[in-house]
């Protein structure tokens, strides 16, 4: 096992693979477990290292986005597997395709969960018409989810969280 600290990524690194047939997708989802030793996790399950086979990748995603942080990505890189840890910046966004004058709104929303029109056109120094624009293009680009009809009420969230 490897673990890679980066200013804003940690990366863990095991010498391992999927079980056949397996996709990095069956892991984001509910999936049975399939230790390649069962005895070795049959013991940290009663030593209480694990809770229970099989949730242990959904519940690494799930804490994620419980304190605003992207969901780990799962991946094969030089014969092993990776989990990746990241936190938002300007330049994950960037990676991700998003514009640099609609970055603000994301590490924003990012950092406090949610985002209002009100707070784009404070945070940016846009009107109002310009910063609907701006949450309507996060939107249908999928990285915000708005809560709410119209109006005061309305907020926009990360996808996923």
């Amino acid at each position: 096992m490897q673990i890679s600290v980066y200013e804003h990524q940690l990366q863990f690194w095991n010498e391992g693979h999927l079980p056949d047939t397996w996709t990095v997708e069956n892991l984001l989802r509910k999936h049975p477990s399939k230790p390649f030793n069962p005895d070795v996790a049959n013991t940290l399950f009663r030593a209480g290292y694990i809770e229970s086979w099989g949730r242990g990748t959904l519940k690494i995603v799930s804490e994620c986005r419980a304190v605003h942080l992207p969901a780990p990505r799962f991946y094969f890189e030089a014969s092993g597997f990776v989990v990746a840890f990241a936190e938002y910046t300007p330049a994950y966004w960037q990676q991700q395709g998003v514009r640099a004058d609609l970055v603000p709104v994301l590490l924003y929303t990012g950092q406090h969960g949610s985002i209002t029109n009100t707070v784009v056109q404070q945070q940016l120094g846009v009107s109002k018409p310009t910063a609907t624009r701006y949450l309507g293009e996060l939107e249908k680009g999928g990285y915000l989810q708005k809560t709410g009809t119209r109006g005061a009420g309305t907020e926009y969230r990360l996808i996923g969280s």
